[in-house]
């Protein structure tokens, strides 16, 4: 759980403010009842850069072929063919 410091308390017992958040225990700090600072271990704080794919462009899309949206003409063609298989036949009422 979060620890919630008023100021005075921060400067005062800045040493155990930063003991905690070095345990993993990010320390909130307020100035006039309002949160201004948060205190956190560097571990947690830094930003580890992400390691550089090796995939080429060729690669990327390839992979995402499979999530390519339909397009308008190929939802033309598919509602055409829709229509054209549900017209009744000329002669199903000679039929019946």
């Amino acid at each position: 759980m979060y620890g919630v410091w008023k100021l005075q308390d921060a400067k005062a017992r800045f040493s155990e403010l930063v003991r905690e958040a070095r345990k993993g225990q990010p320390q909130r700090v307020s100035v006039r009842g309002k949160e201004s600072v948060v205190v956190v271990d560097p571990e947690r704080f830094e930003i580890k850069p992400r390691q550089a794919s090796s995939e080429t462009m060729a690669d990327f899309f390839k992979r995402a072929r499979k999530y390519r949206a339909k397009t308008s003409a190929d939802e033309f063609r598919y509602a055409r063919r829709l229509e054209a298989s549900s017209r009744p036949l000329p002669f199903a009422e000679e039929i019946e």
